[in-house]
């Protein structure tokens, strides 16, 4: 299917096309703050901010460029409504636990208003309903159960069969009050902000080390340290994973394509159906009486099958189901799922009353990182709210979650494994195409090699630097994929996304 196929779009988010660059310094020296964050991203900043709110010290740590990460890569849809996650809490863990959860998801959307209206942002804030749909009648028991479970949780929820769409559907959830927005333009607003209360932002400042002392020490690649009462780990998956986390997250990247409509063709709210590989559907204030109309889906585990595959069957859809429509942007997004669906936030391990993550968001990280920064800011400040133990990372639900660990550490077993006796994914480097990559076997050693359009080879290994598993090529965005725990790495070996912390080796092929 792909072999004809040519990848419409710019090949950039538009999110990062329309909002600043920015430009924090890197970290030079030492440094003494309260708490420390690492990760710039949603959980990161507005963790950062919420606790310099409170009237603590902060120093972030960024890797790359802060909100440019998964956050700059995102939906941006602000939504309590997560598919099908009420059923499912409701029938693994109480009506109590549906409730809670409901209640803080909501409390960060009205979070993200109020702070909006509080410091003047102009960041396309708009609120609209939310809607979960089945187009086939086979679906029809899901949703109506989701329904009645979103209502009893306390959303204003019900089940209806007409919605804003521009084709039928059997039924759907619609629950109000939800929001959309442009995450970079409000993350980069909070950002000044939290510099402006006495906050530190450095930027292209990778932390590799963490001491869980008292006090704690952040230790990045330049050799310089941050001491701190507190830290937050908040770098999408853990790259210090003390409580093995990994065991228990399956990552899970997806793809986006936006294109410009009519105004008065805006279905009106924000859309999802777990159906032909999730479909999500919302849109952004685009100028000249448009929209700009985003489309979510095609989901599939890092380093897997052929991604132009996945991009062809998702512009098809939108080009059916929006009929007229020209395809002006594309991105891809990528995120963790907990193995019981719920996020990951607050104390690491159970050793550690000093150390915080947040991971696990389970593609809805616009709601989940703003609650996470209201969940840790109160914890760190002794101000635990009700639904702390609900997220507690240090939970653990053999019977609940022992079917999902089982299934996720037998993919990982099999790719950790069956990897390594493969002969190779290419018999030789003379078999890579231009613009290709392939792993090869080279006397004896596997090696990662991408041939460039020029026809040069670039070679690196082709372990993961996480844990080891061998990683794969992406046709369509040109990297390197661990399809274990989801790190990637460009086509120099460079990190690209965690959990990984450290490059892929060079290789020199002609010496083996």
């Amino acid at each position: 299917m792909a072999d004809s196929f040519t990848l419409p779009g710019t090949d950039d988010s538009y999110w990062m096309e329309t909002a600043s660059a920015t430009a924090y310094p890197a970290l030079t020296s030492g440094l003494d703050v309260d708490v420390a964050v690492v990760g710039g991203g949603i959980a990161g900043l507005c963790t950062a901010w919420e606790l310099t709110e409170a009237g603590l010290t902060v120093a972030l740590v960024e890797a790359d460029r802060i909100a440019a990460g998964v956050t700059g890569y995102t939906t941006a849809k602000l939504s309590v409504l997560h598919t099908l996650i009420y059923q499912k809490i409701r029938s693994s863990s109480g009506p109590e636990a549906a409730r809670l959860y409901a209640e803080s998801q909501q409390a960060a959307v009205e979070r993200v208003a109020a702070v909006t209206a509080r410091l003047a942002i102009d960041c396309d804030l708009e609120r609209v309903p939310a809607f979960t749909y089945a187009e086939s009648p086979g679906g029809l028991d899901r949703i109506r159960a989701e329904a009645e479970a979103a209502a009893e949780a306390g959303l204003a929820a019900s089940f209806v069969t007409e919605t804003g769409l521009p084709f039928p559907v059997a039924g759907a959830v619609r629950v109000e009050d939800q929001a959309q927005f442009h995450p970079r333009k409000y993350l980069l607003a909070l950002a000044e902000d939290l510099t402006r209360r006495g906050g530190h932002i450095f930027e292209r400042t990778r932390a590799t080390g963490l001491g869980e002392g008292d006090p704690c020490t952040v230790t990045t690649e330049g050799g310089h340290t941050i001491t701190a009462l507190q830290v937050v780990v908040a770098t999408h998956y853990p790259v210090f994973d003390r409580a093995l986390l990994f065991a228990r997250l399956e990552p899970r990247r997806e793809l986006v394509v936006a294109a410009a409509i009519p105004a008065d063709k805006d279905p009106g709210g924000v859309y999802l159906t777990p159906e032909q590989n999730t479909r999500s559907v919302r849109t952004a204030p685009y100028g000249d009486g448009r929209r700009l109309l985003i489309v979510t889906g095609e989901h599939f585990t890092p380093g897997s099958g052929d991604v132009t595959d996945h991009w062809q069957r998702l512009a098809e859809w939108t080009r059916q189901r929006f009929p007229g429509t020209e395809i002006a942007y594309r991105w891809a997004t990528q995120d963790n799922t907990t193995t019981d669906q719920v996020p990951f936030i607050g104390r690491f391990h159970p050793g550690t009353d000093r150390v915080h993550v947040a991971t696990g968001f389970g593609g809805w990280g616009m709601s989940t990182g703003v609650l996470t920064g209201q969940l840790l800011a109160a914890c760190i400040t002794g101000a635990e709210p009700p639904w702390a133990g609900l997220y507690d990372p240090r939970r653990l639900h053999p019977v609940r979650e022992a079917a999902s660990m089982l299934k996720l550490q037998a993919k990982v077993a099999g790719h950790f494994v069956g990897d390594r006796v493969r002969p190779s994914h290419a018999d030789s480097v003379d078999d890579i195409e231009p613009g290709t990559g392939a792993v090869v076997r080279v006397r004896g050693r596997q090696c990662a090699a991408y041939r460039d359009d020029t026809g040069q080879i670039h070679a690196v290994s082709a372990r993961c630097t996480h844990l080891g598993c061998i990683v794969h090529f992406n046709d369509a965005e040109r990297a390197w994929e661990c399809p274990c725990h989801g790190s990637r790495f460009g086509i120099d070996g460079a990190v690209l996304q965690g959990p990984a912390n450290e490059p892929l080796e060079q290789r020199d092929i002609a010496d083996g």
